[in-house]
Parts: structure tokens; C-alpha cells; sequence
């Protein structure tokens, strides 16, 4: 026997073959019975009775679809399986939509629409959910990190420049930039957004269709903003999935960026914040092992998430510019598991954040090392000695390493030790007293003096934490206006089904 006998003879010799069922059929049906059947039955209700306003369907026809449709649409999809009589879930559900009304009357479903346009409009019905669900959770960690930050505006710590201290600043002023950087996340998930709440319906298989239909009466049903215009768009187009693969991409690399030095925040060697010990695991060994694994794990699934979401890219990259397989079933589940992900690193996150302590003296003499606030001894030196910034900071560079030699801590260094460096830069003496070289070194002051728009100063601080919790306020307000309109959609389709259907029974 030839190994194409052997082939056909295992697999079979008509479509679908084995192989083919296993490795791919199965898999997809699998991914649309877990992912998609809601949104399938949603746009069935939304054509129907489009097709009903348009006069295309009658009463009587449109309420006997309807009455069949949610019937079906009760059944629990955790229960179905793969047949190989249907090719995929559609076409099961169609079957068992076609034993309700018989063929004819269930054809007639199909008037004026395609897979194409119902495909797209089930992902971005799918699509729109998560991405609500990612700002509703990213809306929540902004929230915490906006609490903790409030509580530690006056919690002096490093900040940090190419991985070594830098300046004294707070942990609320870090805290805040977090938040900012997440905001404008939210912002591009929200771009996202928009692009996604679009409706293709009514593009058919590409060139729309010639019977007389709304297709604005769709969206109103579904609860979209607007419609694709260009039906070959609204086929063809895969942006939609790009920009939400890159805001999830974006969000996921720059929590990740923090979440890093969260895990540096935890060593035992840096010891300025303790994570709460429901999220800690003890070594199996090691009985003092306070393991922050909570924060690795999440650290570890923000890189898988964006992972998936760069593999949204790759498999749109160079595919034609219409009705292609490589922007549909293959490739949602990469970016529904992204999602997913972002999902799940989010909400930990929020538990790590809302229950950290805070080792407050640790930080504070850490800030007092390192020489970091010598940067105000130059300033100091530009303000009341008027001399230049560049010769001020020869002086300050060299007062360092004159400190350093001597093993010196900063608020060690007397004032012979400035009028010594200063002589050698520029050949005179530039005299600070005690009490003035107390004040310049002291991380407190250093902070309380950068008052500038943006500064760590607790006062230009807390002017930014209101305004970042009014933004907050606007942006749950506005989420919520989505959800509702979406839910008011949904119930006013409800009401109209529920209205002709109850014909039936009259």
C-alpha cells in the first residue's frame, strides 16, 4: 500500500479528513463554542429583526425565528461538542435552528447577510466585552495606587537613574508616575475601544447586498457606535485587532517595567516594602523565605501576554487585504489569552498594591546616602553664591570625591571641605556654615524645594493626586455610561423579541 493510500485509508477520502478534524476543526469549534456563541446569537436577533423593520421578513415569520432562536440560544455551549456532520459551531447551530423551523423559514435568516460580516461582527461584539472588562479592572489599580500614593506623599525615598540612586523624591511622586503611565494606557485601551465598537454588519460577503436593508438598525440593536462604512473595510480591515494587540502590548510592558522594581523593592537587601502574606509562599526548605511570588507571577504573565498580542501582528503581517483565515479563528485566541492575561496581572497587582507595607525609616536613610542630594548643594551655590551652574557642579563633583576619599557621609562634610574644593575649581573660597550645609543635605528639604509643576513636593504632589482622582471619577463615569448604553441595547432588542414573539401564544 502507498503512503498516499495509507493516508486516505486513515483519514478518509472526503473532506473532513481526520487530521484535519484533530489538528484544526476541533480546536476551532472548541474556541467559538467557548468564546463566540453569545455574540452568534446576538447578531442573529439583531438581523432578524432588522429584516422585520425593512419588511423583508413578516410578523409572523420574524416571531417564529426569534421564538426558535432563543430557544437554542438557552442551551449551555459548555456541553456541545465537535460533530463532524457540521463543520464548525455555526453551522451546528444552523442545523439545530433549521429542526425548530425547517428549512425554508431558517434560510431566511441568512437574507442580505454572510459569514463574512456576521464572523466580524461576533469577534468584535467578543472583543469589545474584554476590552471593557481590561478598563474596569485597569480603573481599579489606578484607584489603589492613587490610595497608597495619598498615604506616602511625605515617604522619602531614592529615585533612581540608569539603576543607581539619583535624587531624593516620595513614594507617593513614584507612585503617581505610575498612575500616569497607566492612565494613558487606559487611553489607548479606550482607543481601542472605539475602533472595535464599529459594526461590519450589512457588508455581507464584502459589497454588501441588494436587498434594502438598515444596516444603521443593526448597530442601534447591538449597541455599536458606528458603522464600518466601506463594506470592503469592513471585511478586509484587521486594524481593529492591531490596535487592541498594541494597547494590551503597551499596557503589559509597562506594568512589567514597575512590577520589576517592586520585586527589587521586596529583596531582603533593599527592604523598603513587604507584600502582604496572602501573597507570599514559603520556600519548601527554606523555612525564613518570604517569596514575593505573586509579583513573579505576574511579572512572568504580563511578558506571556504580550507575547500573544505581538503574535496578532505577526499573523496579519503580509496576508492579502480581504476575507483571509489568518485574521480569523487562528488568531483570536492569541489575542482573547493576551487579554485574558492583562486581566489577571491587573487584579493581582491591585491585591499586591492595596495591602503593601511600607518600611517608611528604611527608605528614608537610603535617601540619605549615596551623596543624592548634592545636586541642591550646586543649586545652592548657583542661588546664593552666584556662581555658574557648570563651575558649581566641578565643586559639587568634587566635594564627592573629596567625601568619598575621606569616607565621608554628606552630612558629614564641614565647610572648610566646600571652601577647599571650591578654591581648587576657581580659586576662591565659596563659605556655607553648619547649619546651612545641614539644610542643603537633607533629602527633606531637597523635596520641599522642588515645588515646580510635576515636582515631589508634598504640596505640588497632592495637587496632582486631585487631579488624578478627578480623571479617575471621569473615567468611571464614562465606563459605566458604555456599559449602560451597551446593557440598553441589549434589553431594548430583549423587549422587542420578547413583543413579537408573544404573538405566538395570542
Amino acid at each position: 500500500m502507498s503512503k498516499r493510500e495509507e493516508w486516505l485509508k486513515k483519514d478518509g477520502a472526503t473532506f473532513p479528513g481526520n487530521t484535519y478534524v484533530e489538528c484544526l476543526l476541533k480546536p476551532v469549534f472548541n474556541y467559538q463554542r467557548d468564546n463566540l456563541f453569545s455574540a452568534m446569537f446576538q447578531v442573529h436577533r439583531a438581523h432578524v429583526l432588522m429584516l422585520c423593520d425593512r419588511g423583508i421578513l413578516s410578523t409572523e415569520q420574524t416571531a417564529r425565528i426569534l421564538d426558535a432562536v432563543e430557544r437554542v440560544a438557552v442551551c449551555d455551549p459548555a456541553v456541545l461538542r465537535y460533530d463532524s456532520h457540521f463543520e464548525d459551531l455555526f453551522f451546528m447551530m444552523e442545523a439545530r435552528l433549521t429542526e425548530e423551523l425547517g428549512a425554508d423559514l431558517a434560510g431566511n435568516m441568512h437574507i442580505a447577510r454572510s459569514r463574512n460580516d456576521m464572523g466580524v461582527t461576533m469577534y468584535r461584539l467578543t472583543l469589545r466585552d474584554q476590552l471593557l472588562e481590561i478598563l474596569d479592572v485597569l480603573t481599579d489599580l489606578r484607584e489603589s495606587l492613587l490610595e497608597v500614593a495619598g498615604e506616602h506623599l511625605e515617604t522619602v525615598m531614592p529615585a533612581y537613574t540608569h539603576t543607581q540612586p539619583a535624587q531624593p523624591t516620595t513614594l507617593g511622586h513614584y507612585l503617581l508616575a505610575v498612575q500616569d503611565v497607566l492612565t494613558r494606557d487606559t487611553e489607548r485601551v479606550w482607543a481601542a475601544f472605539h475602533t472595535v465598537n464599529q459594526s461590519p454588519m450589512g457588508a455581507a460577503a464584502i459589497t454588501t447586498t441588494g436587498f434594502d436593508i438598515c444596516r444603521d438598525s443593526v448597530r442601534k440593536y447591538l449597541g455599536f457606535e458606528g458603522i464600518v462604512e466601506n463594506s470592503y473595510d469592513a471585511i478586509a480591515g484587521a486594524d481593529y485587532l492591531l490596535e487592541a494587540a498594541v494597547a494590551i502590548m503597551m499596557l503589559m510592558t509597562n506594568m512589567g517595567r514597575w512590577i520589576q522594581d517592586l520585586l527589587l523593592f521586596c529583596t531582603r537587601e533593599f527592604e523598603a516594602v513587604k507584600v502582604a502574606d496572602p501573597y507570599v509562599q514559603i520556600s519548601s526548605i527554606m523555612p525564613q523565605k518570604r517569596n514575593p511570588v505573586s509579583v513573579e507571577h505576574s511579572r512572568s504573565i504580563a511578558s506571556s501576554a504580550t507575547a500573544d498580542a505581538q503574535a496578532v501582528f505577526t499573523m496579519v503581517h503580509n496576508t492579502p487585504f480581504g476575507d483571509i483565515v489568518d485574521t480569523e479563528d487562528d488568531l483570536q485566541p492569541h489575542l482573547y489569552r493576551a487579554i485574558d492575561k492583562a486581566h489577571r496581572v491587573l487584579k493581582l497587582m491591585n491585591a499586591v498594591v492595596s495591602t503593601l507595607e511600607v518600611n517608611r525609616e528604611r527608605l528614608m536613610k537610603r535617601a540619605r546616602e549615596g551623596y543624592i542630594t548634592i545636586t541642591e548643594l550646586a543649586d545652592a551655590m548657583v542661588r546664593e553664591k552666584k556662581v555658574s551652574f557648570r563651575i558649581a557642579h566641578r565643586i559639587a563633583g568634587l566635594v564627592v570625591k573629596k567625601a568619598c576619599q575621606r569616607h565621608l557621609k554628606l552630612d558629614e562634610v564641614s565647610p572648610e571641605l566646600i571652601k577647599e574644593a571650591s578654591r581648587e575649581v576657581m580659586g576662591s573660597e565659596i563659605t556655607f556654615t553648619e547649619e546651612e550645609l545641614k539644610k542643603i543635605c537633607d533629602p527633606v528639604h531637597f523635596i520641599a524645594v522642588r515645588k515646580c509643576p510635576g515636582g515631589p513636593s508634598p504640596g505640588e504632589a497632592a495637587r496632582m493626586l486631585r487631579d488624578r482622582k478627578e480623571k479617575l471619577f471621569d473615567d468611571r463615569t464614562e465606563l459605566q455610561r458604555y456599559k449602560n448604553r451597551i446593557q440598553s441595547a441589549q434589553d431594548s432588542m430583549k423587549e422587542r423579541i420578547r413583543q413579537l414573539t408573544a404573538t405566538l401564544s395570542s
